[in-house]
């Protein structure tokens, strides 16, 4: 086969916009504006086009890519798999399917012992909500204002952000602020007051929805599309102590925040809590097959020994998806990659962050660890007026123009590159972020 050319690439390339373009419906969007940014292959944190621009990847895609692009163990694992079985019904015991469990649950707290798999992290809170309820026999749930947990049924509303507003028909859905220091729903000027304040809030709103009506509280660990808002400290403990006296069952969103995002297998490792379920996707496998699931602890898992669960998925714990489970989970025990994100947050992004900040202007507050931060964007330090859309845009494309592939969402910039990432990349992504910045404040 002849080489392919650069004109080849641009041509492939203008295909798969046209194509897209007639085509695709896409999610968040209004349709007539959207503008599709053509990815042909990865490697590691770089992805490219079919004319052969390449890009380092600071956004993991949607923050699920953690083993990086096209990571070799994993790759073959699935071929191995689909050479042997491709699919099979979830009420069969599979070896594969038993593998990726007792995998995810040796990086886990004792108390949990059980997984139930489903397609995606969506479909995990979902269930993740029916067994509370069950369990309890209560019907509301508590989640933060400031949170995204998925675009099914309960999941959407149990969402914080705009996208709960249209899809408003599930019911029992209660939200409360949760702690964000810089915009502080609670008059607070230190992390501790913010902590104590969201926590006395929080069980005012169970207390004043009758406490014996909850059935969940439901967080994100580290909320990751509402701004990377790592929790203060003490928090959620504080959390899981109005959950126990209470009777609620304490559910802890990892879709995003686990697997080594935050430095740690899971993101409530750092914060000395045990839930008592725990929804999980994305950086399981790195989204190379579709899956997700939910961790159970024993005592939830006994309710259902002699009592049916009324809940499958015709995909859950696909053959596919387990072998990518297993492959990821053995990859990063081997390659230290959960260790690498932990020294790159600490060493590089972190420090780079906090020095960029000090110097440019639109930078309101810069928050994270691991591979997982946040840069606030603002056009007044000192009233904290969020940047506009227009000034977030220009960013993205000028980080684009420069080789760098950001994820921005609302006034934020977010940095969560892959967690195989090196050194020299994340330095470079920093380097490529300062000068953008530059540009737009200067433009402006």
């Amino acid at each position: 086969m002849a080489a392919r050319t650069a004109a080849d690439g641009l041509t492939l390339d203008a295909e798969a916009i046209a194509l897209d373009r007639a085509h695709v419906f896409h999610s968040w969007s209004a349709q007539a504006h959207v503008a599709p940014f053509v990815v042909a292959g990865g490697s590691g944190s770089t992805v490219w086009d079919h004319a052969g621009h390449r890009y380092l990847d600071f956004s993991s895609q949607l923050v699920n890519t953690n083993i990086g692009h096209q990571h070799p163990r994993v790759v073959d694992a699935i071929r191995e798999q689909a050479s042997v079985l491709a699919t099979v019904a979830p009420a069969t015991a599979n070896l594969t399917r038993g593998r990726a469990a007792e995998a995810i649950l040796a990086h886990a707290p004792d108390a949990l012992t059980k997984v139930f798999f489903t397609n995606a992290g969506a479909d995990a809170v979902e269930n993740a909500i029916r067994l509370a309820r069950l369990h309890t026999g209560r019907d509301k749930v508590v989640s933060h204002y400031r949170s995204y947990h998925g675009n099914t049924g309960a999941a959407v509303v149990a969402t914080g952000d705009w996208r709960r507003v249209p899809n408003e028909y599930a019911r029992g859905h209660v939200h409360a602020f949760g702690p964000y220091l810089y915009r502080t729903e609670f008059w607070a000027t230190t992390p501790q007051e913010e902590c104590a304040r969201a926590l006395h809030h929080l069980e005012r709103v169970v207390q004043s929805e009758g406490a014996d009506s909850v059935a969940a509280i439901l967080l994100e660990t580290v909320p990751g599309t509402a701004g990377v808002l790592v929790p203060p400290d003490g928090y959620l403990a504080g959390v899981r102590e109005i959950a126990d006296r209470y009777g609620i069952v304490l559910v802890l969103d990892e879709v995003m925040a686990g697997f080594g995002r935050t430095g740690s297998w899971f993101a409530f490792d750092q914060h000395d809590v045990v839930p008592d379920l725990v929804t999980f996707a994305k950086g399981v496998n790195s989204g190379y097959v579709p899956a997700g699931g939910v961790l159970i602890s024993s005592r939830i898992a006994a309710t259902f020994d002699e009592r049916v669960f009324p809940g499958g998925l015709t995909y859950s714990g696909h053959p596919l998806a387990m072998a990518a489970i297993v492959a990821t989970i053995g990859a990063m025990e081997d390659e230290g990659v959960v260790e690498n994100a932990a020294a790159i947050g600490r060493d590089v992004l972190g420090p780079g962050l906090a020095e960029l900040a000090s110097r440019q202007p639109l930078v309101g507050e810069v928050r994270g660890t691991g591979v997982f931060w946040a840069v606030e964007l603002v056009t007044d330090r000192d009233t904290r007026t969020p940047a506009p859309a227009s000034v977030v845009g220009a960013l993205k494309a000028a980080c684009l123009a420069r080789g760098l592939l950001p994820f921005v969402a609302e006034n934020r910039v977010h940095v969560v590159p892959p967690c195989v990432v090196t050194p020299d990349e994340a330095r470079r992504g920093l380097a490529v972020l300062d000068e953008a910045l530059t540009e737009v404040t200067a433009t402006r």
